[in-house]
């Protein structure tokens, strides 16, 4: 299917599959070894995205520890992740149980990464939950512990693989927030972290940038993966389809086109890029939003006036203006 066309002179060859083929789990687009010898600590590194990045990053060459709560979850992953190392790559998995609320548990990740390893090149705060809840119904303790996973845990993070080795050795930081730009109703509690976090890699491209530490952001679309929606329980399959008319794209995104643009962040070619947010989400952000709010005639009535009488011919509203 391939044709020549001219374009200025010269002779150009155009294969119309060259634009269609998706990224494919297992085949980074990024170059073997192109983090060769290179450590990095993904947080939530056993399911979804983070299971992604981390295995995009061991193709490449990076020895990575993915880390989370649950033991036996991220040891099932590395044992997955260990058979699609090839025999001649430097890269190796770990993983490494933390709870990232515990700023102990936080200390004696970094500091056993740092004992095996040496260094720490890369973090990617990717560890993080939620429920959904409308406000009203949210209790005092679920919103703390959201507030305290996804804001305060990806602080210690940051704060402790700073101050252990990039303050003195340099880094890159990526962290993973959400499409919280419109709000987030009905999961305001993480809409308040990630858009806090949002700020934070604000400020820490500035405050460490002396350090040659480069802090960026990542925000997602709605991006299905098998373990979030089963995180969801009963609602998952619902929430996930009734996604899929909000997106741009008419189609949800996959974790594995989350793990390129980290890898970007990550690599070289991002040398001048820090203090940014990417967000991949199909323009999802720009679109419009899931929540519904009903025909009401809650609100007071406008101001009277010549404006307000040619409103109410034009529409003729059942409710108050």
């Amino acid at each position: 299917n391939c044709r020549k066309t001219s374009s200025r002179g010269r002779s150009v060859v155009f294969c119309p599959q060259w634009d269609q083929q998706p990224k494919m789990a297992g085949s980074s687009v990024f170059r073997p070894g192109l983090f060769n010898h290179k450590v990095a600590i993904v947080t939530g590194g056993g399911t979804g995205i983070g299971k992604a990045i981390a295995a995009e990053l061991l193709e490449l060459g990076c020895n990575v520890v993915i880390s989370s709560r649950k033991a036996e979850r991220l040891e099932a992953a590395a044992q997955e992740m260990r058979q699609q190392i090839p025999p001649s790559s430097p890269a190796c998995v770990i993983p490494l149980p933390c709870n990232i609320r515990s700023e102990d548990e936080v200390k004696g990740l970094v500091s056993s990464v740092l004992q095996q390893f040496g260094r720490i090149d890369f973090l990617v705060n990717n560890g993080g939950g939620q429920f959904s809840s409308p406000v009203e119904h949210m209790s005092y303790k679920g919103w703390k512990a959201v507030i305290d996973t996804n804001l305060t845990g990806t602080f210690t993070c940051c704060k402790e693989v700073y101050t252990a080795w990039m303050k003195e050795h340099g880094g890159v930081i990526v962290n993973i927030i959400a499409d919280m730009w419109k709000g987030f109703p009905g999961m305001a509690h993480t809409g308040a972290a990630r858009s806090a976090v949002d700020n934070l890699t604000k400020s820490l491209a500035i405050e460490w940038a002396v350090s040659g530490v480069r802090v960026n952001a990542v925000a997602p679309g709605t991006i299905f993966s098998k373990t979030a929606m089963e995180n969801y329980k009963e609602l998952g399959p619902n929430l996930f389809k009734m996604s899929v008319p909000f997106s741009p794209a008419k189609r949800l995104g996959v974790p594995e086109e989350i793990s390129s643009a980290v890898c970007f962040l990550l690599s070289p070619a991002a040398s001048y890029i820090s203090g940014a947010t990417l967000r991949i989400d199909a323009g999802q952000s720009l679109y419009r939003s899931m929540w519904e709010i009903p025909n009401h005639s809650a609100w007071p009535k406008a101001p009277d006036g010549e404006n307000q009488e040619a409103l109410k011919d034009l529409l003729k509203p059942q409710s108050k203006l």
